[in-house]
C-alpha cells in the first residue's frame, strides 16, 4: 500500500499533442453540456440539472486510461466528462437532459447524469448515494468466479479487465463503502475507486464528513489496496496517478483508490444555492483551480498549443453542442404506456406453462422435509447450471476447507446448503461477511455479468440493511435502464414465527414491503414440495427473486414429500386450492395454510360448514383469478395471514375483493392476523400474538353465520 500525492507533471513527456488537445477538447465540451442544460432548465425545455463542474480533468483522464466495452463502469451524477470520454455523444447526454424515448441512459425514465450505456459498459447509475460501490465489487467478483469456475466453458471475461466506480467525499461516510473496501481487498479484486474530492456533499464540508478530513488516510490500512492522492484538477498528473492504479488493477495486485481533489465551481444541483453556505472567498480560490480555465492556458504557455488552436476548440464544441440541443429537442418523448414496460423480463415469463410441470411430478425416495428438498433442488440446479453461485452468511461447510475432512460441515443455520460446498467447491458455494446489503449489492453485480447469485440472507428479521439494494437497484435495474441491464438474482430468506422463543427479532414477517415494490417477485411456500418448484422456478425465470422459506415450516412432519425430480417447477401466480369447500373461502399463505386445514376440518365435523382454502404460495404475482372463481361459489371470505392485521398483505388481498367482487359477496371480508404489536418472547405472549387455530375457527363461525 502507497500513498502518495504528485506535483504538476510535464505535459509534453506523458501525453502526444493530439491526446493534450483531445483531453482539452473534451473537458470544454463537458463544461459546455452544463452550461447548455442549465440554460434549458431556466427556459423549462428540461426539468432537473445536475453538473460535472470542476470535475472535467480526473474524469477526462479516466476515460484516457479506461478502456470502454471491455472495462467496467459505475459512475456517478458528476462523470459526464468520463462518459464523453468512453464514447457517450453530446446528444446522447442531452436526450437524457430532455428525457427522450431515445435516451440510451435510460429511456426518459431518469434524471439527467444517471449514466448507463450498454454498449460501453456503463451500468445504470441510480440516484442512492453510494449503492453503486457494492455492486461494483460484485461485477468485479464476477471476474474471478467465471476464472475459477471450470465448468463454465462460454467466460465472458477479458483476463486483465477492471471495474471503476467513483463517488463524492460525501459518499465515503456510507457504510457500504467501507463494505466495499474490505470486500475488494479481501478477495483482491480489480476495483478502481475513484474518490472526487470537492470538499462538500451538497452543503456539508469534508470535515464534518470525515475524521481528520482525508478519507485516503482513513484506507491506508486495507491490505492490497494502492492509494493515490492527486490534484484532480490537473489532467496530466491525473492520467499519470491513473494509468498507475489500473495497472495495478489489471496485473490483479489488487484494488486500487484514487483520491482526487477537484472543485465544485457551480452549487450542488439547479435546486441548490452554494452562495447560502460557501462565502465568496472560498469560491474565488476554488475558481482559481477551474481546469477549464488554467489547462488551456497552461498548454499555449508550455507550447503545446496556440491560441488560434484553442479558440478553434471552443467554437467546435459551441457549435456541437447546439447541433446535440437542437436534436435533442426535436426528438419524441416516450408514449406514456411504456412505462409499463420492462417491469419484469419481456423474454422469460415465470407465470407460463413454460414454468409449470406440476402434474407430472417424478418422485422418488421416501418423504422428506423441506428443508431437504430445498437442498436436493439447490444441487439439482447447480449441477444443472454451472453459473449458479452461493453465498450469504454461514451457507458454506467450512470457510477454511483443510477443516471439510476433520467436521461435518454448517451448510446454513438451517442446513439448507448444508454438502453443497463439498460437492460443487468453494469457487461457487462461499460465506460472505456479515453484512446484508453487501450480499445484495454483490449478488446485484454478479448478476449483472451473467452469474446466477442464488443468495442466503440468515433472517428475515435482518434483511433491512439489504433493503436500500433491495428496493432501489435490485428491483430497479431492469426498468431504469429500459432493458439494458437486469439483475436476476435470488435472495432466500428465513421468515415468520410460531418458534417458542423466537420473540421479536426471530420471528418477524412483513411480506408487505415487498411485494409493494415493481420489479420484484415474491413467493411463500408452505409445503417441501411447493419449496422445491417454487425455488426451481425462481433460479430458473429472469427476474429477480425474493424466496421467503418460513422457519416453522422447515421440518413439519405434515408437509413432507417425496423429490418431485430435477424438472418439478411451480408458476409464479399460481395458487392451490388445498381444501375444496362451499360455505366459505380462507385466503391465506405460510404458516397459517396448516391452522387454517385444521380449522376447517373442526368447523366441518362440529358445525358442518364446509370451507374451501386456498394457499396463495406465490405473493407476488398474485392469482387472484383463483381467489375470484371461490367467491362466486361461496360467497364468503376470510383473508388470514401472519403479518400484523393493520397494513398487512392480507389488507390489499381484502381491498381488491371489496373492489372486484363485491357482486358476489354476501358478508363482510373478514380478516384475521397477527395483533399489531411485536411477537414475545414467552409461550403465551407468542400464542396470543399470533393467529391460531381457534382464532381462523371463530372467524369462520362468525363469517358462515353472517
Amino acid at each position: 500500500m502507497a500513498t502518495r500525492t504528485h506535483p504538476r507533471a510535464k505535459a509534453a513527456k506523458v501525453l502526444s499533442k493530439a491526446d493534450l488537445l483531445d483531453i482539452c477538447r473534451l473537458m470544454l465540451l463537458s463544461r459546455r453540456l452544463d452550461d447548455k442544460e442549465i440554460q434549458l432548465k431556466r427556459q423549462n425545455k428540461i426539468f432537473f440539472q445536475i453538473s460535472g463542474a470542476g470535475h472535467e480533468a480526473v474524469l477526462a483522464a479516466a476515460g484516457r486510461v479506461l478502456r470502454p466495452a471491455y472495462d467496467w463502469f459505475y459512475p456517478y451524477y458528476r462523470d459526464r466528462a468520463l462518459c464523453l470520454t468512453l464514447g457517450m455523444t453530446p446528444t446522447e447526454m442531452l436526450l437524457s437532459a430532455v428525457g427522450a424515448a431515445e435516451d440510451p441512459n435510460s429511456g426518459g425514465r431518469q434524471m439527467p447524469s444517471h449514466w448507463g450505456h450498454k454498449a460501453l459498459n456503463i451500468v445504470s447509475q441510480s440516484s442512492p448515494t453510494g449503492t453503486q460501490l457494492l455492486q461494483a465489487v460484485g461485477c468485479a467478483e464476477a471476474w474471478l468466479r467465471y476464472a475459477r469456475i471450470a465448468d463454465i466453458t462460454d467466460k465472458p471475461i477479458q483476463g486483465d479487465e477492471l471495474v471503476y466506480v467513483s463517488i463524492g467525499d460525501g459518499t465515503t461516510s456510507e457504510g457500504e463503502f467501507w463494505e466495499a473496501l474490505n470486500t475488494a481487498s479481501n478477495l483482491k479484486l480489480p476495483v478502481l475507486f475513484l474518490v472526487e474530492d470537492n470538499k462538500y456533499a451538497i452543503s456539508v464540508p469534508v470535515e464534518v464528513q470525515t475524521a481528520g478530513g482525508s478519507v485516503s488516510k482513513l484506507v491506508r490500512n486495507f491490505p492490497d489496496l494502492l492509494v493515490e492522492e492527486v490534484d484532480g484538477c490537473d489532467p496530466v498528473a491525473s492520467y499519470e496517478v491513473l494509468v498507475r492504479a489500473a495497472e495495478y488493477c489489471r496485473h490483479r495486485k489488487g484494488p486500487a483508490l484514487v483520491h482526487a481533489h477537484v472543485i465544485r465551481p457551480y452549487s450542488h444541483s439547479l435546486s441548490d444555492d452554494e452562495v447560502l453556505y460557501k462565502p465568496p472567498r472560498e469560491r474565488e480560490e476554488e475558481a482559481k483551480r477551474d481546469c477549464t480555465l488554467t489547462f488551456p492556458k497552461r498548454l499555449i504557455a508550455d507550447g503545446v498549443a496556440t491560441e488560434a488552436e484553442i479558440e478553434q476548440i471552443r467554437r467546435q464544441v459551441e457549435e456541437e453542442v447546439d447541433v446535440a440541443a437542437d436534436m435533442a429537442l426535436a426528438s419524441p418523448q416516450p408514449q406514456p404506456e411504456s412505462a409499463l414496460r420492462y417491469v419484469y423480463s419481456p423474454d422469460v415469463d415465470p407465470t407460463s406453462e413454460q414454468f409449470d410441470t406440476e402434474d407430472d411430478p417424478q418422485f422418488a425416495g421416501d418423504p422428506t422435509t423441506m428443508v431437504d428438498l430445498l437442498n436436493a433442488c439447490l444441487k439439482d440446479e447447480m449441477a444443472r447450471d454451472p453459473r449458479i453461485v452461493v453465498f450469504g452468511e454461514d451457507v458454506a461447510d467450512a470457510s477454511r476447507e483443510q477443516n471439510l475432512k476433520e467436521v461435518k460441515g454448517k451448510g446454513g443455520v438451517f442446513k439448507v446448503t448444508w454438502g453443497l460446498q463439498r460437492q460443487f467447491g468453494s469457487e461457487r458455494v462461499y460465506n460472505s461477511p456479515l453484512a446484508e446489503a453487501n450480499i445484495v449489492g454483490r449478488a446485484i453485480g454478479l448478476a449483472t455479468r451473467g452469474l446466477k447469485p442464488v443468495v442466503e440472507i440468515q433472517f428475515f428479521d435482518y434483511i433491512w440493511p439489504a433493503y436500500h439494494q433491495l428496493r432501489n437497484e435490485l428491483a430497479t435495474m431492469r426498468w431504469r435502464s429500459s432493458n439494458a441491464f437486469s439483475a436476476p438474482a435470488v435472495v432466500r430468506v428465513t421468515y415468520g414465527g410460531y418458534l417458542k422463543g423466537g420473540a421479536l427479532y426471530h420471528s418477524q414477517t412483513g411480506a408487505v414491503v415487498f411485494t409493494a415494490i415493481p420489479g420484484l417477485r415474491v413467493v411463500c411456500p408452505s409445503t417441501a414440495l411447493d419449496a422445491n418448484g417454487l425455488l426451481r422456478t425462481a433460479v430458473r425465470c429472469d427476474d429477480p427473486v425474493l424466496f421467503l422459506e418460513h422457519k416453522h415450516l422447515y421440518r413439519q412432519t405434515y408437509n413432507k414429500a417425496p423429490n418431485p425430480g430435477p424438472n418439478f417447477m411451480i408458476p409464479f401466480g399460481k395458487a392451490k386450492v388445498v381444501k375444496e369447500g362451499k360455505d366459505l373461502t380462507v385466503v391465506t399463505y405460510g404458516a397459517v395454510v396448516q391452522r387454517a386445514l385444521v380449522a376447517a376440518k373442526e368447523l366441518e365435523e362440529k358445525d358442518g360448514v364446509s370451507s374451501e382454502v386456498i394457499d396463495l404460495r406465490s405473493l407476488s404475482p398474485l392469482d387472484f383469478a383463483t381467489i375470484a372463481a371461490s367467491l362466486q361459489k361461496t360467497s364468503r371470505v376470510l383473508v388470514a395471514y401472519e403479518d400484523a392485521l393493520s397494513w398487512g398483505y392480507g389488507a390489499e388481498i381484502a381491498a381488491k375483493i371489496a373492489d372486484e367482487c363485491f357482486a358476489w359477496l354476501d358478508a363482510p371480508v373478514k380478516r384475521v392476523a397477527s395483533t399489531d404489536t411485536f411477537v414475545g418472547y414467552a409461550p403465551a405472549l407468542e400464542d396470543f400474538i399470533l393467529p391460531q387455530v381457534e382464532d381462523l375457527a371463530q372467524a369462520m363461525r362468525e363469517l358462515h353465520a353472517f
